[in-house]
């Protein structure tokens, strides 16, 4: 963190560059947590077997139809605003360091410094680009992992597959899957290892990306007063950084405290309190069974369940430690097994060490309408095994009623926890189904529901994020004063590969629409991403390029491409939810599901280099 005998900005002796100290000091010592705990309980850590006889015919789909579509519309949320602003408030930082606003010029500006933005500086820097600033809206690194801190989190990939540099690092995670914690310490060390906390400005909000076609340069604009000027510009803020809140009326005057899960309030005291949360996603199904363990009673409020496969959770161990470490690559060549050993459907294999193996190979080739039916099929028998699951565990049969998903497999982001389901037998825990219109009061003694008053003492909103917010393409504009958020509200979403949009040059968009979403694990698209943007400016470089933009027609086609790709599979993804737009948005506006011809249609435009229009320095 900031050593207050270093100034906030100073120039490099060796590069002539400025360098940044704007690291903030963490706000509080409270601020401690865990992810997954190993279990032995052999019931909780195995799935049910499979009824090889469920098939996925006229009455499941009638079933299946009726429970989404009563779900339709429902779906209301918004902005942290006016007087919801404070629900944005960093709890985890210490105040930002003050520093002067900079108004000079660098060669890049990356915009977010988690996972993408430590793996831009790792390989650009090491291909000879180290003039880049990275504007960071937190007080430290690592993204997702700096803002999500709750109980209980942890990633939901394989750690060994999920986080990046471990060769590089010499690193190796405590367990199968990290906690979040973990994996936020595992950030830092990776930027103090590579010199990254040199060249970023925390507590920096950027507010405006601007284009000047005379000086072919960008001026990006700060909430710090910053006006930089760039020659390239990359949004690598990810896909889950604009928290929402649902639409409640009377939310604003709950008398108790409250807070959003990507901004835990460890200064609250939540032993032996009335707790609600409301939603049961991802995040919740994480931090709901901690909750449990502190609070005087838990309510969970729940619309739409979540699927519970199993987690089987386990400690590294120091015969695994000792085998990669003789293997160089151990890490890449683990999450290209990984890879593979996903259904491509985003289910974890459950057995054990499956990935330490080979990868499946000959598989039959069948027609798309074949491979849709066997994989509506199979989603639906895992389906069945998630529904039996619950009922194995849950004693109740009201609440396992409620708990069990009717929705495609995977259509929804699959959660894997072998404590959520128990915790519902707990005295302590009541589950409020409060399908399939939500939520639909809250007073100030806390929420109110088919005329029953829950009285609370805390409330936390686990209600997620706007997926693929289209916040920053509302701050960045062409010469013209145009933003791409114009462009896309006239024209539809449009890119090149997810990565370009034409009109606005030396502009990269990191882990965007129409390139990422239909992988499990983002660190996979993350690296394919970086090594294309390395290998581009060092393109430019060698051919004496001082800008580029794609063209309109391979734009259109790529557009065109994504959209047919997302109509030819949407049966699979038959739900509502964030990878959709609760069914509203336009196919291959969000997600990508072309499968392997994104490789192949990279692979030519790094080839022939026909899509590009290079441009020298003015």
């Amino acid at each position: 963190m900031s050593s207050s005998a270093v100034p906030a900005v100073r120039i490099d002796a060796g590069t002539g560059h400025k360098v940044f100290n704007t690291r903030a000091a963490k706000a509080s010592a409270r601020i401690v947590g865990k992810g997954y705990d190993v279990l032995d309980d052999p019931d909780l850590v195995s799935m049910p077997e499979a009824k090889r006889d469920v098939r996925f015919d006229d009455e499941a789909q009638a079933h299946q139809r009726s429970f989404i579509e009563a779900r339709r519309g429902t779906d209301d949320y918004m902005p942290m605003e006016g007087k919801f602003d404070h629900y944005l408030e960093d709890h985890y930082s210490a105040e930002p360091i003050e520093r002067e606003a900079l108004t000079d010029e660098c060669e890049v500006v990356v915009v977010g410094a988690g996972f993408s933005g430590l793996l831009l500086w790792y390989k650009l820097s090491k291909a000879g680009f180290t003039d880049i600033r990275f504007c960071e809206r937190g007080g430290d690194v690592g993204g997702t992992w700096y803002w999500n801190r709750y109980p209980g989190v942890a990633c939901d990939v394989e750690s060994y597959a999920y986080m990046p540099l471990l060769d590089e690092t010499g690193y190796f995670p405590n367990q199968k899957y990290a906690s979040g914690f973990e994996i936020f310490e595992y950030c830092q060390l990776i930027a103090e290892r590579f010199g990254f906390y040199d060249h970023c400005l925390f507590h920096t909000e950027v507010t405006g990306v601007n284009w000047d076609d005379a000086t072919q340069r960008w001026t990006v604009s700060t909430a710090r007063g910053d006006a930089m000027r760039a020659r390239f510009v990359m949004l690598a803020n990810g896909i889950l950084t604009t928290p929402r809140l649902a639409r409640i009326e009377g939310m604003e005057t709950f008398a108790g405290q409250s807070f959003h899960t990507s901004r835990w309030d460890y200064n609250v005291d939540l032993a032996g309190k009335r707790i609600g949360i409301i939603g049961t996603g991802a995040t919740a199904v994480q931090a709901i069974p901690e909750l449990a363990k502190e609070a005087g009673h838990l309510h969970v409020f729940q619309r739409t369940p979540s699927t519970i496969e199993v987690r089987d959770q386990r400690s590294t161990t120091p015969e695994q430690i000792e085998r990669w470490s003789q293997q160089p690559g151990w890490a890449l060549a683990r999450r290209a097994r990984v890879a593979e050993i996903l259904d491509g459907r985003g289910r974890q294999p459950t057995a054990g060490n499956a990935a330490e193996g080979a990868a499946p190979s000959d598989r039959p080739r069948l027609s798309r309408e074949e491979r849709t039916k066997r994989q509506l099929d199979k989603g639906y028998r895992i389906m069945q095994q998630i529904r039996d699951r619950i009922d194995a565990i849950v004693e109740d049969p009201k609440t396992a009623a409620a708990l069990k998903p009717y929705y495609a497999y995977a259509c929804k982001r699959p959660t894997f926890h072998d404590e959520y389901l128990p915790t519902f037998n707990r005295p302590n825990v009541t589950l409020v189904d409060v399908a399939p219109i939500g939520v639909q009061a809250i007073n100030e003694r806390g929420v109110v529901h088919d005329g029953v008053q829950y009285d609370l003492d805390v409330l936390i909103y686990a209600t997620g994020f706007d997926f693929m917010s289209r916040e920053n393409m509302a701050r960045v504009t062409d010469g013209d004063g145009r933003t791409i958020a114009d462009k896309w509200s006239e024209q539809g979403t449009r890119t090149f590969l997810g990565l370009h949009t034409a009109g606005f040059p030396n502009l990269f968009i990191l882990v965007g629409p129409q390139a990422s979403g239909g992988k499990f694990n983002f660190t996979e698209t993350i690296e394919e991403q970086t090594d294309y943007v390395v290998w581009l400016l060092s393109t430019m470089r060698e051919n004496g390029h001082h800008a580029v933009d794609v063209r309109d027609q391979d734009e259109a086609d790529w557009a065109q491409h994504c959209a047919d790709a997302d109509r030819a599979t949407e049966p699979l993804r038959d739900c509502l939810g964030n990878f959709n737009g609760y069914g509203r948005t336009e196919p291959g506006s969000l997600v990508y599901y072309g499968g392997r011809e994104s490789e192949r249609r990279q692979a030519w435009a790094q080839e022939t280099l026909q899509p590009y229009v290079f441009t020298t320095a003015p």
